[in-house]
């Protein structure tokens, strides 16, 4: 199986079940660039417009780049979207 970067995984934990599941970035990694493209593509197909701030609906969406881990400068870019 090809990483695509990113270690391959998106954790997902639902905080008012206390679920936590593993997806891949297969699906996200080969059309969206970084982790703020595929935090933003999680974000409006998962989000519909009238959901509020503290609705349970909402996401907040933690994402690293595909070069975070790596000692250069700028190689461990994050982002947080929601």
């Amino acid at each position: 199986m090809t990483q695509f970067g990113y270690a391959g995984k998106i954790l997902r934990v639902d905080l008012s079940s206390g679920q936590i599941s593993e997806a891949t970035t297969s699906d996200y990694a080969d059309r969206f660039l970084g982790g703020r493209g595929i935090a933003a593509k999680i974000y409006w197909d998962e989000v519909q417009p009238e959901t509020s701030a503290f609705d349970p609906e909402n996401r907040l969406i933690f994402a690293t780049g595909p070069l975070c881990g790596i000692p250069v400068i700028g190689g461990s870019r994050w982002t947080v979207c929601g």
